[in-house]
């Protein structure tokens, strides 16, 4: 028999771009790569929005699954809709979802123009920097179960999670709003006091009225009430925290010099009918609210805190009578019979009912390939099953089941200690005590002489010595680091983890995801070289199965024709079998195959031993066996060059939920000094980092998914590595974007760079600070010229740090 088989040529899919390796669905002249994608063109070309695809070519996004209106049953749940609509009426409600697919100009464009998708859609505003989108719409005409049904229609599934139904942000939006609201208030001030202070700037004598110019004093005593009493008041209130618990932080020697810097101007305005020193104040605390809000700014899009509740659907279908039901997951109870379909997570541990099992654990284990489970078998919470929909019997609730014991580690219950302004907090225990010893040494040695000239003496000391350029350096710094940081798809949770890099000594990695690429899966066939037909043949046989290895195999072999297949079969963790143009074809274990014939065994026995720890699928053809699949997935571009320059300063180790088929390869890019750890639980992970910090270690993990989670939080900087930043990460301190991971050296110097930057601007600020004593102390140290002295070195600071900080990236190639 002969065959004219053809190469497989790329045709690319009009929605969303991807290839059509799998089937070409065709409408037109336009090809589709799966049903998914053709219904969102059909829907979009009904509503006549098909200039969604002239904005961005191929901007759609690939439907994973076709869109089940039962799954969402779970949004007609009172209970559920009152935690997700932020406001209704008899007929008007809103609410906003977070969608990770938005990543163009096409997104925001057609997701704003809902309204044509469903009348009952009033209005919908995109924030394109938080993926998120504010709809507005009429309950009487639409739910909000088929609002997430058209999104999801259309490629823009929401993410929805108990986790964030539950999550109150209300404080930290109160604390940014009133944050905002002082810088406001502060700026309007300072620019009304220099503008009344004009005449002062410029030396002008207003002869004709002099009374205009006690005045504008008064107005701007006035402006700098607010100022001092409510922008400036978390530096009071710090600062008296601080003394309750017998400790001087920074900002009390700030408070110190703003109470003097206020007092003085008070004297001079009421006493003297001088200008005072108001701008000063005002323009002091501006800069410093500014560094705060350079401090605090953090990345909203992400989010670093998630418990076991965040791998879980909201919902799932729970079998009653016969009948399915939508239930949230934190109802569930033990007993309760429930379905689980294609590509979705188990929420608790249940009991194999009905069906087969291809579970995947690689959150929860780090083994990166799926299990096959029989009936009456255990399935643990978090496992994702793929194939059919099976049934599962609850044993253990959400609350009780192994997911969660990963959170019953006192590691999660510790709040890390990321203030940065442990540097700044050191420095003024000592900075205090000396600064009022001199103002008051000052103050005594002129008294005698003259008590104007003591007061001068006393206040210019407070004034000028007030550590406002080292309250400034630390915020500005970081968060400039935390920005540079961020362009370059590094995230940090704060502004004080830049700290805990610079610190660290010992760096412990995952494997799997996090040094190999868990999307970029390596598969070579061993044995006997396969004809096109012979190719065909298998293609068209793994066509029919839905186990996640026989899908790799199904992308792998290039080859656009296939056949029929006669009596297939599927044996449960062993393998599939059937006919094809009349041969026997098989892939499988070994032992599947062996129960035929083992003829081509001997062979294969060297290959097969060399391999005998990887995931193997082995290939007979009419009972001869020729060959087997395996696969493994890549190491990250730039692994080895990253692993050698980290070796130079830091104590390294890999420690990985996989077993060790590996090692071999592994050893060639560790050291023998570095340890190598395979077939480790989560919990064997934790103990390592408490092991390593145990010695003295300041350590960083990196990994990702679930099962590094301790480990991450233990860490002294937990780092996840992620393909996809606006999905899934674990209580981590940064993410990395897997697509710069070969930067993580430059990453590590850059924040060293940073933290010496800080500790030389402390020295400039202390060569200031002597100098500026000095002359204050001889009494004849205007205090004018002091409250003029302090911005220009606070904002000297500022330029040098911010300066010297994008230096030194630049320098380290980042951009």
């Amino acid at each position: 028999m002969s065959y004219n088989l053809k190469k497989k040529t790329e045709i690319c899919c009009y929605h969303c771009g991807e290839s059509c390796s799998e089937g070409v669905f065709s409408l037109g002249d336009k090809n589709f790569c799966c049903a998914g994608c053709k219904a969102v063109f059909e829907i979009l070309y009904s509503k006549d929005l098909c200039n969604y695809y002239n904005i961005d070519e191929k901007a759609g996004i690939k439907l994973k699954d076709s869109v089940s209106v039962r799954k969402f049953d779970y949004l007609d749940d009172e209970n559920i809709k009152k935690k997700l609509i932020e406001f209704t009426d008899k007929k008007l409600s809103s609410v906003s979802f977070k969608i990770p697919g938005i990543h163009c100009s096409s997104c925001i464009w057609l997701l704003e123009k809902l309204y044509k998708l469903n009348e009952g859609i009033l209005s919908s505003k995109v924030n394109f920097l938080k993926k998120n989108i504010s709809i507005v719409f009429d309950n009487t005409k639409v739910s909000l179960k088929d609002i997430v049904i058209i999104l999801t229609s259309i490629g823009y599934e929401p993410l929805i999670n108990l986790d964030e139904s539950e999550q109150d942000t209300g404080i930290k939006s109160s604390f940014n709003k009133s944050l905002i609201t002082k810088i406001g208030i502060a700026g309007f001030c300072m620019g009304n006091i220099m503008l009344f202070s004009f005449p002062e700037y410029f030396g002008l004598n207003i002869k004709s009225d002099n009374s205009l110019r006690q005045i504008f004093n008064y107005l701007n005593l006035i402006l700098s009430l607010p100022v001092l009493f409510y922008c400036s008041s978390d530096y009071f209130k710090s600062a008296f925290n601080g003394l309750k618990n017998k400790f001087l932080n920074i900002d009390f020697p700030i408070s110190l010099g703003l109470a003097a810097m206020f007092v003085r101007s008070l004297y001079e305005i009421l006493i003297f009918g001088n200008a005072g020193f108001s701008d000063s104040l005002a323009g002091l605390v501006f800069l410093l609210l500014l560094g705060k809000l350079f401090q605090n700014k953090t990345y909203e899009t992400l989010n670093f805190e998630r418990d076991y509740r965040s791998y879980l659907p909201i919902s799932v279908s729970v079998k009653k009578s016969g009948n399915l039901k939508s239930v949230p997951v934190i109802n569930l109870k033990t007993g309760d019979r429930i379905v689980i379909r294609n590509n979705e997570i188990i929420p608790a541990d249940s009991i194999l009912f009905s069906g087969t099992g291809n579970i995947d654990y690689s959150f929860v284990t780090g083994e990166s390939f799926p299990e096959q489970k029989v009936l009456g078998e255990i399935i643990y919470a978090g496992g994702r099953h793929f194939g059919g929909a099976i049934e599962l019997e609850i044993v253990r609730t959400v609350s009780q089941s192994y997911l969660t014991q990963l959170w019953n580690d006192k590691a999660f219950e510790k709040k890390k200690q990321t203030d940065f302004n442990n540097i700044t907090n050191q420095v003024s225990r000592y900075f205090t005590v000396v600064i009022l010893l001199i103002a008051i040494a000052s103050a005594v040695y002129w008294l005698p002489v003259d008590i104007n000239l003591a007061l001068n003496a006393f206040t210019t000391v407070l004034i000028i010595a007030c550590p406002c350029a080292l309250a400034l350096t630390a915020p500005f710094a970081l968060g400039n680091a935390v920005r540079i940081f961020g362009r370059n798809k590094f995230y940090l949770k704060n502004s004080g983890v830049v700290e805990e890099l610079s610190a660290a000594d010992a760096i412990v990695f995952d494997k799997t995801g996090t040094i190999t690429n868990s999307r970029d899966v390596s598969i070579k066939f061993t044995g006997s070289a396969l004809k096109l037909c012979e190719q065909a043949m298998v293609k068209s046989l793994v066509k029919n199965s839905t186990h996640p290895l026989s899908r790799l195999i199904y992308e792998s072999i290039d080859i656009s024709d296939t056949f029929n297949v006669k009596d297939f079969s599927e044996t449960v963790s062993e393998g599939i079998s059937g006919t094809v143009e009349g041969n026997i074809i098989k892939l499988g274990s070994l032992s599947f195959l062996l129960e035929s014939l083992d003829y081509g065994y001997e062979n294969l026995k060297n290959e097969i031993t060399k391999s005998a720890f990887t995931t193997n699928v082995f290939l007979s053809i009419d009972n001869q066996i020729k060959g087997f699949f395996s696969f493994n997935n890549k190491y990250r571009d730039g692994l080895s060059k990253v692993v050698s320059e980290l070796n130079e300063n830091y104590e390294l180790s890999l420690i990985s939920g996989d077993n060790n088929s590996e090692k071999s390869n592994l050893k060639k890019i560790f050291t023998e000094d570095n340890n190598l750890l395979f077939n480790q639980t989560p919990q064997d992970k934790l103990n390592y980092i408490k092991a390593l910090q145990a010695n003295g270690s300041n350590v960083i993990m990196i990994g990702d998914g679930l099962n590094d989670a301790g480990a991450l939080k233990q860490s002294n900087t937990g780092i996840s590595v992620s393909e996809d930043i606006t999905n899934f990460s674990p209580a981590s301190d940064a993410l990395i974007d897997a697509s710069v991971f070969y930067k993580l050296n430059s990453f590590l110097k850059f924040s060293k760079h940073t933290i010496a930057i800080i500790k030389i601007c402390f020295v400039i600020s202390f060569i200031y600070n002597v100098i500026g004593l000095y002359l204050a102390s001889q009494g004849t140290f205007s205090p004018l010229i002091a409250a003029v002295l302090m911005p220009i070195n606070s904002i000297s600071i500022i330029l040098i740090v911010i300066g010297a900080t994008n230096f030194s990236a630049k320098k380290l190639k980042l951009k």
